[in-house]
Parts: structure tokens; sequence; C-alpha cells
């Protein structure tokens, strides 16, 4: 295939779409550029069909930190383990790809986008997925394509949206929208906002729309020029599976018996009866057509179960719990669960059930980020565990995966727009959710959770927020909208769709769709009822803890501000870090110093006020007149050091350690001795002279009767102890 590219310009920004000269021998690929910022994207479909019953699609990003001229941190130097962001873009990727493969397409395909330039000014992930959609479809694989993601932000002064907004643009934006699909219909959807209302929302996802189109437009001009250079794009044949009418039959004869099974409210108990009769129709089966059939019939009876659950929703309005479309599941709310951490909430809907436990620690302990992105780290982060025993089964405990990855950002997300500000709350916040049971919107009652936690913990968040899970049904033209979905409604309905918020407004969103008839008047619906699921859950919360505690409690650490000239921060943290050191050790206080001159204290309140106060001295300086009680610490034949605080250190000098004269000052003192001082001169270059309080009697010398004389009682001249004789010169 012979190079093409096609550039174009939208939305005030310069892209760049390219093939036929890189990674010719994937099944597809494209590099896209928006500004400087490149990525390459490459499409494998396997030759052979899997005997899986599920569509094998795997989507990797992979961060190259040459990409911003960076060497890698840690000891290996070499690209591993992908960051959070890297795993949060894979699944934009994947999230509307894997929709629009058709039913049955059991050839593994792998994508893998590749940054390969991040000008620090436009970010890389959103243009990914129009570059898997033009690779995919180069290479002949059949898809529902073009597909096209933006991310809308709105400019806080003049109210207008912008498209894929530089990081700049990003940080002068209330709205951070990323949204994915087809020219008409979204399928994927992440958002997080500053408390913005649902007809904002709307307008946002409206025009998002409009921008997705015009992306997916340019697309076709692109693949236009190609056929244009390299003749038609062949299409490439691949088997699905089909159904089989036989096997299909037989196993929806089952219907009613489906249907009874799974009315139980009880997830384990339903479940349990659901595999019981799936097992049954299995048997009817001889072995010979459980051989040949095997995996027909493991997509049939998955089909039996969806099409059943479905129907009673649609023909009923009753779902398997035996709940209306709108109720929410019982509710049980415990804030100040734990004792000892510094704040911890129990939420729970249903069978989901999710602890969450706050920490909260130094500025100092942020998280640092190793991206190819221009942001160093956070101080507020959300992590969201999902172990086996939540869904009653085994598996291996250890790095989070991508789902739990993604609801941990999503929790974060919805919380962090009501995150006071580190001048207002000087702490670094981490908040770990612990699913302890789940069927269902997991990440929603994270946050529930997480708001009671940091409520419990008494961070004066700006208002408390919930989340509730919302699901759509489409089945025999009939459309229903469910609140507070649980397990089986988002495995086999139509929409996940969560949304989180303050009584203000949303603070976060995330839908995945597999519905094409998603119409603006079904997304409207989904908003308002999620609102009303929402502040129905959000009464339940403030019932519980009506708002955040005014104090932290007595197990975390207190923290003091205090600010400093900046040209004094060397001398409170000494050569070498002595000075800063000293104070810590001797508090039990830990200090972290700002460059502009900010302090942060924290510990008990005892060690955190003697630290302050240490802190102040020195920056003040001793004055004369002030008083008092310092160490000992050198001792000269002229007089002693006496350490007034780390750093500072004055002279008595010896006429003035005790009352009478003193032959020398260990006679009255020693290293290490705590002595009562008064300073009684700073001169200009900041040398402190003290003046000893509670003198003690001099002791009588026990070498008074030596002065001045040798040993024979001849006297001899002052300096002359120890001298040697001169040697007298004779004449000869």
């Amino acid at each position: 295939m012979a190079k093409v590219t096609h550039e174009f310009d939208l939305y005030g920004k310069h892209y760049v779409l390219e093939t036929g000269e890189l990674a010719k021998q994937a099944t597809g690929a494209c590099l896209v550029k928006c500004g400087d910022s490149t990525v390459l994207l490459t499409a494998v479909v396997s030759k052979e069909r899997k005997d899986y019953d599920f569509f094998p699609l795997t989507v990797d990003f992979i961060e190259k930190m040459y990409a911003v001229g960076r060497i890698p941190g840690g000891y290996l130097k070499r690209e591993a383990r992908p960051s959070e962001k890297a795993t949060l873009t894979a699944r934009m990727i994947d999230r509307p790809l894997r929709p629009s493969f058709p039913d049955g397409f059991r050839n593994e395909v792998q994508v893998v986008a590749t940054s390969l330039v991040a000008d620090q000014v436009n970010p890389v992930d959103t243009i990914c997925v129009m570059a898997a959609s033009a690779a995919l479809t180069v290479g002949g694989v059949p898809f529902e394509g073009p597909l096209a993601c933006v991310r809308i932000g709105r400019n806080k002064q003049t109210g207008e949206f912008v498209v894929n907004p530089t990081y700049d643009e990003r940080e002068n934006s209330d709205l951070d929208l990323e949204l994915a699909g087809s020219a008409d219909f979204i399928s994927m959807l992440e958002a997080g906002a500053e408390e913005i209302s649902e007809e904002d929302m709307l307008a946002a996802m409206a025009f998002g729309q409009e921008a997705i189109a015009a992306f997916c437009e340019e697309q076709k001009h692109f693949f236009a020029k190609v056929e244009e250079v390299n003749g038609p794009i062949q299409q490439r044949e691949y088997v699905l599976d089909e159904p089989i009418a036989e096997v299909h039959d037989r196993i929806f004869a089952h219907y009613d018996e489906m249907s009874a099974a799974l009315k139980d409210a009880d997830k384990q108990s339903r479940i349990g009866k659901v595999e019981e009769l799936k097992e049954a129709i299995r048997a009817e089966f001889s072995e010979e057509e459980q051989a040949e059939w095997s995996r027909a019939i493991a997509v049939e009876l998955k089909g039996l179960e969806k099409h059943a659950m479905r129907l009673m929703v649609v023909e009923t309005g009753e779902r398997v719990d035996g709940r209306t479309a709108t109720e929410v599941r019982p509710l049980m709310v415990k804030p100040d669960y734990l004792p000892r951490v510094h704040g911890s909430g129990l939420f729970q809907r249903g069978q989901t059930q999710v602890l969450s436990i706050c920490t909260l620690g130094m500025l100092n302990e942020w998280q640092r980020l190793d991206t190819i992105e221009p942001v160093e780290g956070k101080r507020y982060i959300h992590h969201y565990n999902f172990p086996p025993f939540c869904t009653g089964e085994t598996g291996r405990m250890g790095s989070p995966k991508r789902r739990e990855i993604g609801h941990g950002n999503l929790a974060e997300r919805a919380l962090l727009p009501v995150i006071p500000s580190e001048e207002d709350f000087p702490y670094t916040i981490r908040v770990v959710s612990e699913v302890m049971e789940s069927n269902g919107s997991s990440s929603m009652a994270s946050t529930c959770g997480s708001t009671l936690a940091l409520m419990d913990a008494g961070v004066p968040i700006k208002r408390p927020v919930s989340g509730v899970a919302m699901g759509l049904i489409q089945e025999e033209g009939k459309t229903v909208v469910l609140t507070d979905i649980q397990g089986l409604e988002d495995f086999l309905g139509d929409m996940d769709f969560k949304v989180t918020g303050t009584e203000r407004g949303i603070t976060a969103m995330q839908m995945d769709n597999k519905a094409t008839g998603l119409t603006p008047e079904i997304l409207t619906q989904a908003l308002h009822q999620a609102h009303e699921g929402r502040m129905f859950i959000l009464s339940k919360m403030l019932e519980a803890i009506p708002e955040s505690r005014s104090t932290t409690k007595d197990s975390a650490p207190q923290i003091k501000t205090i600010t400093i000239p900046t040209d004094k921060i060397s001398d409170v943290i000494g050569k070498g870090g002595k000075v800063i050191r000293g104070i810590q050790e001797e508090t039990g206080a830990t200090v972290d110093i700002q460059e502009d001159g900010v302090v942060f204290v924290a510990g008990n309140a005892a060690a955190c006020k003697e630290a302050c106060n240490r802190i102040k001295v020195i920056v003040k300086g001793p004055e004369v007149g002030e008083e008092y009680t310092g160490l000992v610490v050198e001792i000269k034949p002229f007089g002693a050091f006496v350490r007034l605080m780390p750093g500072k250190d004055g002279l008595i000098h010896i006429s003035r350690v005790a009352q009478g004269r003193v032959d020398r000052v260990e006679d009255v003192l020693n290293i290490g001795d705590e002595v009562k001082v008064r300073v009684i001169d700073v001169n200009e270059e900041g040398k402190i002279s003290l003046d000893r309080l509670d003198k003690p009697v001099a002791p009588e010398s026990t070498h008074h009767h030596d002065h001045g004389h040798t040993k024979d009682g001849h006297n001899r001249r002052p300096g002359d102890q120890g001298r040697r004789p001169r040697r007298r010169h004779h004449e000869a």
C-alpha cells in the first residue's frame, strides 16, 4: 500500500490521518496527529476463528516516555507496567469499538495504540478512537464504522463549548466530557464536571454528537483518498457464528421456566436456580449434540436468560427482584464504621455493599505521576478494590485490573469537584473503597460510601455527593429506563449509565451503550430519573451524617500552617537539613516547607505547637532581654556555647558562668547540661552573647597558689608557662 495522508482542520485544531508507511504487516495501521501529538494505531485480526462464546478483543495503549523527551523513572529505565492513565485510555478505545463488531465475530482482534509524540499541548487519548476506526477500515475489517471520540470542554467565562481542548483550555473549563460513537449515536461517555445542570450536560452531549459526525466525515474523505491511490479497500471475509435454528427452538421452548427462575431478589439464589435450569436444558441434548453444538448451546442459553429478563420488564413493568422501574433498592448507611482510622463509611444498596476508608496525610505524601501528560501528581486519591469474594467466587488477588482502575477513576472524578483546596485543608487525602458484596452499581456505592468517609474524617467537602446507575431495556418496540440497576440488568440490558452529583448539579458520568436507538428524549428521561434517584439516596445519607465533622479525629495528624519569609527558609532547613531534622526528632512533628515560604507542620497537638514555636523563633531570631533554657553543646577556654534552638547558638563568656572567678569552664558546666540564660547582645553579624541566670558560686581553685610562680618559688613572667629555655651562647 502506498502512503496516503489526509490533513484537515476542525474546531480550531489541525489533524492528520496517514497510512501506508508504518507497520505494513498489520491488518491495518494508521498514524494520527493533533498538533504535534502523534499516535500510531495498529489492528491485527487472527486468521483462525477462536472457539469462544464471546468476542476476543484486546486493546492496549502504550505510553512511550520518549514521546515527551524523558527517560522512564525507576530502576529498569524502560516502559513496563502501564500507568492508570494508559489503562483508562485503553478502556476509552475499547468501549466504542467492542459493540461495533458484528454478532458472532470470533476471530481474535488486537488493537495497539503507541504514543510517538506528546507535545504537552494536545492530549493524545481521544484521537486514538479515530485512528482505530481508520486502521480497521483500511484493513478491510467488518465493523460499524467510522467511529470517533471527542472531548468537550466549556469555557468558564463565556460558556462556549470547546472540542478537544488543549491542556491550558481544560484548566479554564468546568466540564470534561469524552464522547465516542458513530455519526448517528453515542456508544461511550465519560465526564467530570463542576456541578453542572442536567440541561447543560444534555446540550454538551448534543454538541459532542455533532462533532463526532464531523470527524467521521473526515475519515470518509481519507478512505476515498486511500482508494484513489491504492484501489478499492478489500473487505476481508470472516466466518461468523450463526445461530442454529434447531438449537434455538429447543432452548427457547423453556421460556416460561426461565422467567420463573429469574424472579428471585437474592442474587446467589437466582444464579443457582438459573444455572440449575440451564444444566437441565443442556442435558436434553445427546452427548453427540453437545459435542457438535457446544458453543451454540452456550450462546442460546445466555440468549434465553437475556430475552426472558428483558421481556419481563417491558411487558409487566416488573424487574427480577420485584421492583418497579424507578425504585431504589433498600439502603443501609453507616458513617464512622471503623475505630481509629481517620474516617470511614459503610454504604449498602440491595446486595451491593462498599466500605470506604479515608486517610489523611501530609501534602508531601501526594501521588507523583510518571506519564506523558503535563501533570506532576495529585493530592486527592481514590482506590477501588473488587476482590473475588464480593461475588461469592474464588480468584487471584493481586494488582488492580482495568475494571477496578476505571471504577476508581469514576468515583475519584465524582468527588474531586467538592474536595477543599489545599489552602483550606492542607492534607493529602486518600480514600479506599473495599467492595464487600456486589450485585451491580458498586462504583456508585463507592461514591456514596466515600462521601460518608470524607465527612466522617472531618474533610470540609463543599457538598455531599451521591450516585446512581441507570439502565435501559429496548425490546419489541418498547423502551424502559431503569433506576438503580443490578448486575443482571447491567449485563443483559442495553445501557449502563452512571450519574453522580450534589444537590446543585452533576459531578461525573459514565455510559456504555449497546442500543443504536438512544434518542435525546431517552437521554433526557434517563438524566432526570437519575436526578430523582440520587437525591433520594442523598437524603438517606444526610439522615445518618448531616454535615462534615467540625474537626478531624484524634487518630488523624493535626496539620498547622505558618508562613515564613523566603529568605529564612535556609535558616529553618539548616546546613544539610540539620536544623529541620533536629526540630522533627526533638518534637515528633513532621515539617514540610514549600518554596513560597508556607510551612506545614503535622503531628499531635503538643508536637505541632512546639515545632511551630521553634520555627517562629528561628525566623524571628533571639532578641536582647529574652530568656531561654538551652543546652551546652560546646566548651571553649573562653566560654560555653549554648543551643537556644536548632540552628541558633549563643556564647556565655567564662566571666559569666558563675559567681566569682573560675579557672576552667568545665568546673561549672559540662556538655549536655541544661542552663537558663538571658540574651544580652546580638551583634551585626548575628552573634549572640548570653548571661547565665542562677549562677552557682565559683568553686575554690585547686591551682590557686601556683599562679605566676615556678616550682622553686621564683617569679616568672606571664606567658612563660611551657616555654622552652633559651640556649645561652658563650664566647669561645
